[in-house]
């Protein structure tokens, strides 16, 4: 995609564009000239100036520890919980694994921290209100809420913890009886315009770089409008001029309307046994190519070439595939994947076919003999006599359809899925018009850009032999993934000790938490000011952790073990406060003596142990050769501490 952005040539994805253009700009800043093709990991690079883009996303990471202790040390000013948090993230393989690649990952966790580190730096300013230094970290807060959601959406999760902050911050203020309303509005009027407004010009205005610098044809053209295409130079569409109304003998593509929405498409291949009638598949296809191809008919007499007569509402027409010469086609047999559909064909030999291929051609709020006309025109296909309407499910089909859309007929005709436009218009005997009329505005584009992001992530499904993984395997560390699966393997895999770690000191914390509550409650007062600071920092750094972690149970798109790692950051940290914390007060309730050397020697140990366990699993990140750890003879064999674990 830096390649793609280089060479100014557009792409689809799921994401926001701002890493990508950082991974872009870094690559283009240091020598990169975008040919080399990434085609699949462990390609070798043959001459190609990779590094600066390898440097960019590791600088990044690295960046993460340091960010780590300032966020600790800025909520609890203890240094030991500082280092032990900051430690915990330093020593973890998998975070190492994760921002050493040329990757999105090391810039969202960047980004994620520092918006934090923005807040708890924001917050500590609260007795210089309105300075400069107050200024600067509110808008240094929202200048990176604006720089995680423009990387990920999962960046939204940031903005929500920054965002109950805030309420909370506001909410003391307006509990100040010493301070008038008006302070509160001021107080207010100024985080909207730093953390609301501020994020929102610059997410936009990543969104127009991105827009202004892709401004070539590419292989996710056809997941955009027409009119949105038309914008693309080297599309079909650009600077394109076609007849603007549609006649009997035009060649046409039907663009389904749906955000993301595919061409209807064709191709020789038949249904398989058992999926309805052995006849020619239909499918939606979101690239261009000659498959999309259509000749429009009357449905009962033949072309008189002389006549040009336009396609009117309420029409009934046949559609022949222009490469295979068959018709459009529905009968009364099951659709492949959506049962209570009916199956979409084609049917018939030379253009020849049967009542079944009759369609009744509908403008959406048209009215009779109104023309249909390309690109603005919004059309149904209603069938004839199975009274159904053409349209697609959006499922994936099997290998056999090469993976494409499905296309049925839906009984349920008010299926919102099942509107079309028609794109390509070929007929040589009516004047053109230039697709200029049709271009969308910037806005226009914004929100279409979104509209497709939105829908291709959620429906993001596993592709063939892809290790995927759901949200109760990430805390437990169940199962990694392979970054490299040859002869030298990297395997993404956090490490256990710190995993399991943090894993008992969430549930201690939650242990802590209620004991403190109930005893608050009774009327205990906190035994210490450090006490409510280290609570405090615990609770948010626990629903930042929360925040990262629990949305996911709810998402029904296919989910990775990287998706753990935002939350993973807040987890080790409330491992670092929480366990200083218990080092503190356990020695404090012994003798001096004995409490002092008891806190020395838990604290080397702890340091140690930590970091003799990244020596351990050390080469999961910088390369394991030789047999795998489930072979007595491999070098990792006493590592395999799990069955799931396949490094």
């Amino acid at each position: 995609m830096g390649s793609w952005y280089i060479n100014r040539t557009f792409f689809f994805d799921v994401h926001p564009p701002l890493g990508k253009m950082l991974i872009a700009l870094s690559g283009y800043l240091t020598g990169y000239d975008g040919t080399f093709p990434f085609e699949k990991p462990g390609d070798k690079y043959e001459n190609v100036n990779y590094v600066g883009m390898r440097v960019f996303c590791t600088f990044l990471g690295a960046c993460i520890v340091p960010i780590a202790f300032l966020i600790i040390w800025e909520l609890t000013y203890s240094l030991s919980s500082a280092i032990f948090g900051a430690l915990f993230i330093l020593c973890d393989v998998g975070i190492l694994i994760l921002t050493q690649y040329i990757l999105l990952d090391p810039i969202l966790l960047f980004f994620v921290m520092s918006s934090t580190l923005g807040m708890v730096k924001f917050h500590n300013c609260y007795q210089h209100a309105f300075h400069k230094k107050w200024w600067f970290w509110l808008i240094f807060t929202g200048c990176m809420l604006a720089c995680s959601v423009s990387v990920k959406f999962v960046g939204l999760f940031v903005v929500i913890l920054v965002g109950l902050h805030t309420m909370v911050q506001l909410w003391e203020i307006l509990g100040d009886i010493k301070k008038p309303l008006r302070y509160t509005l001021e107080h207010f009027a100024a985080r909207v315009l730093g953390l609301i407004v501020l994020p929102a010009f610059l997410y936009v205005t990543f969104f127009y770089i991105h827009l202004t610098i892709l401004n070539k044809s590419g292989n996710g053209d056809g997941f955009y409008s027409s009119a949105f295409q038309s914008q693309l130079e080297g599309n079909s569409l650009h600077n394109a001029s076609m007849p603007r109304e549609v006649a009997y003998g035009a060649v046409i593509s039907l663009k389904n309307h749906r955000t993301g929405g595919g061409y209807l498409h064709s191709h020789w291949h038949l249904y398989p046994e058992g999926v309805g009638a052995r006849q020619q598949q239909i499918t939606t296809y979101t690239h261009k190519d000659e498959n999309n191809r259509w000749l429009i008919k009357p449905y009962n007499i033949e072309l008189d070439e002389d006549v040009i007569e336009f396609v009117r509402h309420g029409d009934l027409i046949r559609l022949e595939h222009v490469p295979t010469r068959r018709n459009l086609h529905s009968h009364r047999e099951q659709a492949p994947i959506t049962k209570k559909h009916l199956q979409v064909t084609g049917y018939g030999e030379n253009g020849t076919g049967d009542a079944n291929d009759v369609w009744k051609i509908q403008i959406v709020g048209g009215d009779e003999r109104d023309v249909v006309t390309t690109v603005t025109t919004k059309v149904k296909l209603l069938h004839y006599l199975q009274h159904c309407m053409l349209t697609t499910t959006g499922k994936q089909l099997p290998k056999w359809a090469y993976e494409q859309q499905e296309v049925t007929c839906n009984p349920n005709l008010r299926d919102k899925y099942a509107i079309w436009n028609i794109e390509d218009n070929i007929f040589p005997k009516l004047p053109n018009v230039s697709f200029e009329v049709y271009a969308p505005s910037f806005f226009e584009r914004l929100l279409e850009s979104h509209a497709v992001m939105l829908q291709g992530n959620a429906g993001l499904k596993p592709k063939e032999g892809e290790v995927t993984s759901r949200p109760w395997q990430w805390p437990i560390n169940y199962r990694g993934q392979f970054f490299s699966g040859s002869g030298y393997r990297i395997y993404l895999l956090g490490n256990p000790l710190i995993w399991w770690c943090n894993l008992i000191f969430l549930m201690l914390f939650i242990i802590l938490f209620i004991v403190s509550s109930v005893r608050e409650q009774r009327g205990y007062k906190p035994t210490s000011q450090y006490h409510t600071r280290m609570l405090t920092a615990c609770v948010w750094l626990f629903i930042g952790w929360a925040l990262h972690y629990v949305p996911f149970w709810a998402m029904g798109r296919v989910l990775y073990f990287h998706h753990y790692f935002p939350a993973l950051l807040y987890s080790s940290m409330l491992t670092g406060v929480n366990l200083s914390y218990l080092l503190d007060i356990i020695p404090a309730m012994l003798p001096k003596h004995f409490g002092d050397s008891l806190y020395h020697w838990m604290t080397g140990f702890i340091l140690t142990t930590t970091v003799y366990s990244f020596y351990m699993f050390a080469p999961l990140a910088y390369g394991m050769s030789g047999p795998y750890a489930n072979d007595p003879n491999s070098t990792m064999y006493g590592l395999k501490w799990m069955e799931s674990w396949e490094f």
